[in-house]
This record gives C-alpha cells, structure tokens and sequence, in this order.
C-alpha cells in the first residue's frame, strides 16, 4: 500500500495559461515573417509560407502538391486548381507574384522535377511531409475555420493579395 509521502500533487499543464484558438495575425505581422524569412534566405519556409497564405489549404493538401500542381512548363501558374485530401473536393486559389516568386525561387534552389513534391520531406523515408505532422499545423473541413486558424481575416487577405500584385 502507498503512502501519504509517495503521494505527489501535480499541477494541471495548462493552469494559468491562455489557450484556445489564438488571435489572428495582423497584416504587419505577415509582413514582418515575410521579411525575416527573406532576410534570413530561408527560400523553402519562404514558399511554404506564401503559398499557405494564399491557397489557405489544409497542411496535408500543401505538403501533397506536386510541382506540376502549381506550374505550367517552367513557370509558376497565377492560379491552381487542386482536389482536397479530406473532402476529395476541387479547390482553386490565385497564387500572388510575391509567392509565385518564393516558389520559383525554391524550384529552382531544390532543383526540383515536374513529378517532384513541392516540400519534399527532409527525412529520406518519406517523400513528403506524413499526415500526423499536417495534423498538428492544419485540420479543418471548412474554409472558414482554416483561415482563422491560419489567424487571418479574408478582407486582411485580400488585401495582401491586392499588395503584392504592385
């Protein structure tokens, strides 16, 4: 039998924290991780960030493009169309020069193929990211639910969007 010595109160982990969904992020805020990625010439992370801001696609989707998913011949499309992983419905998003640029830049540096994932795994058992990892960053059903997870409105969005064309 135990005894009152052996006995050990443990806090709960989220006592005094704030959790839940967070506050979305500001228009300065996307800005200056734009910038820092840029500065610090993280091409990959660059491309991946553009990309998921202007496609708002669950991280499974993102991970699963293809290079031809989002390029036609050697170019960048200003658009793409790509089928869903979880609903198996069509989806189609612009893709703003600011990220067509980060991805071209990216393509070019991995010297990635036309049947090349776009963010191929780091590890070398797996050609792109695996589910459980996507799970952890993005999940959700509905488009409404992804961009405020993502911590962006859709007028914030468009009005990145409506910058980056200048």
């Amino acid at each position: 039998m135990g005894t009152a010595g052996n006995f050990v109160l443990r806090e709960p982990w989220n006592k005094g924290k704030l959790v839940g969904q967070m506050a979305p992020f500001k228009l300065k805020d996307i800005w200056a991780l734009r910038v820092r990625l840029q500065m610090e010439g993280r091409v990959r992370e660059l491309a991946l960030f553009n990309l998921g801001i202007d496609s708002k696609l669950r991280g499974c989707d993102l991970g699963g493009l293809r290079v031809r998913d989002v390029c036609h011949g050697d170019q960048v499309a200003s658009r793409a169309i790509v089928v869903q992983h979880k609903t198996q419905r069509p989806v189609q998003f612009e893709i703003t020069p600011a990220a067509r640029d980060a991805v071209q830049a990216w393509i070019k540096l991995a010297r990635l193929m036309s049947e090349d994932f776009l963010f191929p795994s780091r590890l070398h058992d797996s050609p792109h990211p695996g589910t459980r990892q996507h799970a952890r960053i993005l999940g959700h059903s509905k488009l409404e639910s992804t961009v405020r997870y993502l911590g962006i409105k859709v007028d914030d969005a468009l009005e990145i969007s409506e910058q980056t064309e200048v």
